[in-house]
């Protein structure tokens, strides 16, 4: 009995807990928070477009086997989410185009 207790806590925790990769937190335009290893060009371009378009907001990274993705707070406007998309380093997808003869 405790042990179905045990697994039914170990599945609740992997399936509901949020666990981003990596987080960015933005105010005003000035980066208030980071969690994660953050690629240093990523790092560099999300804080450029925040000083040139200041913006309040978080920004966070999932990673699974097949992609990573990028979740902003509603507060992030559109244009600004477009900029961070294009100087994401991981969008590119890794599957081969074509086929082999």
């Amino acid at each position: 009995m405790e042990f179905v207790i045990l697994l039914a806590v170990a599945v609740f925790i992997l399936v509901f807990i949020d666990r981003p990769v990596m987080v960015l937190k933005f105010e005003n335009g000035k980066l208030t928070q980071s969690k994660g290893n953050i690629p240093n060009g990523f790092l560099m371009g999300c804080k450029d477009i925040a000083h040139k378009q200041p913006f309040s907001g978080k920004i966070k990274v999932y990673k699974n086997r097949f992609t990573t993705k990028l979740v902003f707070s509603k507060t992030v406007p559109a244009k600004v989410k477009q900029r961070i998309h294009n100087v994401f380093p991981y969008s590119g997808s890794t599957k081969k185009r074509g086929r082999r003869a």
